[in-house]
């Protein structure tokens, strides 16, 4: 690898993964931290609100990829700080809208941002709930618009480490017509999804809700960083879109993990509620295919809690022993495992470098994480 950002220690293969990690987590939120521009984001309000998920600081996934893959194909990660700190801040607009969508409290393990500041309301304003509420929203909608527009400005600081300008539009410019449509299908979708009867969805429907829900954000971001990597150099063996569909595969089997984490994780760890996807009403594919294989006593169970706002834990407990009895959560694991396997046999046909087996130990890491 071509810095001391992401260089190789010594030590297994997973510890120089979780030193490549901490090392991406703190270049990119020092980035974040020191941007010049953030002066400009006000009021105080808005300014707090946008830099509420990023002080709690993320796993840096997204970045991680980005910057491996710029490696991959022989560039130099330091050029790519800012486009990883560009996808860190997309993700994270993305989480804050998300969470007024599920209606959900807390983000890793605090208030999300439209509770904070509903909460702030009520404490500080003295309005009523329901004015709370509104500009606890409000509040929320503002901070996420602004990331987006952080987002693009980010990815132009490209610019000033040497990346040619003629790249860097076409960057911003397949995020803003490429990754931003096909994620914001997906939650639409996902919404949609949540109106429908069961037996109107079918597996390939909610496979590719979370291709473009999920899929969409890593497959630009190792798209991107490869795209940096390569420069002006011709790009014969089409890594770049190699790396783009090993992060889409991983991407879903992101989502059903995720899925399964929601089903499943201590609470704790996860920093959200468990079975909040249910209360919600999410068609996920585990519970998909519990509906499909489910007896018509249990069928009216998941039906009558799915969706069901105020469920309780035992409400929530029975439904997780029908995803069992029926094989639903080890079918997800096992799929979970073939998206990865699928993923992984792509980056055979990129050099035999460090940076790929990085990249291997980021796929194995999605499906070992807890949160």
């Amino acid at each position: 690898m071509n810095s001391d950002i992401l260089s190789a220690s010594a030590g297994s293969q997973q510890a120089r993964f979780e030193q490549a990690l901490l090392a991406c987590r703190e270049s990119v939120y020092n980035y974040l931290d020191t941007w010049p521009g953030a002066g400009s984001f006000k009021p105080q309000d808005i300014h707090d609100a946008l830099f509420s998920y990023v002080r709690r600081r993320g796993k840096a996934l997204r970045p991680l990829l980005l910057l491996l893959s710029c490696a991959a194909v022989g560039g130099d990660e330091r050029q790519a700080i800012p486009a990883a700190a560009a996808v860190e801040i997309f993700h994270t607009w993305t989480l804050v809208h998300d969470d007024i969508i599920d209606r959900d409290d807390t983000r890793r393990g605090l208030p999300t941002v439209h509770a904070m500041y509903r909460d702030h309301a009520l404490r500080i304003h003295g309005q009523g709930a329901e004015e709370s509420a509104h500009y606890g929203t409000a509040v929320a909608i503002l901070a996420g618009d602004l990331q987006q527009s952080w987002t693009y400005a980010l990815l132009s600081d490209l610019a000033l480490r040497g990346v040619e300008p003629a790249l860097v539009l076409q960057l911003i410019t397949r995020m803003a017509t490429h990754l931003t449509p096909q994620l914001l299908e997906g939650e639409m979708l996902d919404v949609q999804f949540s109106l429908m009867p069961p037996d109107a969805l079918d597996e390939a429907g909610i496979l590719h809700m979370l291709t473009m829900k999920t899929g969409s954000l890593l497959e630009y971001s190792a798209w991107c960083g490869a795209r940096i990597g390569l420069g002006d150099k011709p790009d014969p063996h089409g890594y770049a879109e190699k790396l783009g569909s090993f992060a889409a595969l991983c991407g879903t089997a992101f989502q059903l993990h995720d899925d399964l984490l929601g089903l499943t994780a201590d609470e704790g760890a996860l920093g959200k509620p468990v079975g909040s996807d249910i209360r919600e009403g999410k068609r996920t594919l585990v519970m998909h295919r519990a509906l499909e294989r489910a007896g018509p006593m249990e069928r009216r169970m998941l039906l009558g809690t799915l969706g069901k706002g105020d469920a309780d834990v035992g409400e929530i407990e029975a439904v997780l022993r029908v995803l069992r009895s029926t094989g639903a959560l080890e079918e997800m694991t096992q799929l979970a495992n073939s998206y990865i396997s699928q993923a992984i046999a792509t980056l055979d046909e990129l050099p035999n470098t460090e940076a790929r087996r990085m990249l291997r130990s980021w796929a194995d890491f999605l499906l070992t994480r807890q949160h």
